[in-house]
């Protein structure tokens, strides 16, 4: 039995699996799972209905479990700010800022041989797409150089 907030077999599986460098996609409900990402990506399906499970649960949960370096965000073609930025601020690390990225130019960003992992939500909120590098595991202090 794992203890934590994330549990998910096959999510702890792809993040074992994947490295610094490495991305994860977590997408709104209206993205396209199947041709919006790296086809090798490992997909886990977790939209049970509209507006369950949501993109920021998700990523509560993968911020548990890895390091993030760096996220892109799909920008609005008006230039408008989604109000779920807020969300992926305050949850972020502090020397994580959030990139915004064109619709198209962030399918691409996700498309990329680095996308391991794509997790379905059933988040309603739109451009509420989130695409995660995964960082690096610090020594102890007592290792580092």
């Amino acid at each position: 039995m794992l203890q934590g907030k994330l549990i998910h077999p096959q999510i702890l599986d792809a993040l074992g699996q994947a490295g610094h460098g490495s991305t994860i996609l977590i997408p709104d409900g209206n993205y396209p799972f199947v041709t919006g990402a790296n086809p090798r990506a490992k997909r886990v399906y977790l939209n049970l209905a509209p507006g369950m499970v949501s993109v920021t649960d998700v990523l509560e949960a993968v911020l548990s479990a890895t390091p993030v370096e760096a996220a892109h965000v799909m920008r609005r073609d008006d230039g408008a700010e989604p109000s779920i930025y807020t969300d992926f601020r305050d949850m972020l690390p502090d020397d994580v800022e959030l990139t915004p990225l064109e619709r198209f130019a962030f399918y691409d960003e996700a498309r990329k041989d680095d996308c391991c992992l794509v997790i379905a939500t059933g988040e309603q909120r739109i451009y509420a797409n989130i695409l995660l590098t995964i960082g690096v595991m610090p020594p102890p202090a007592e290792q580092a150089i």
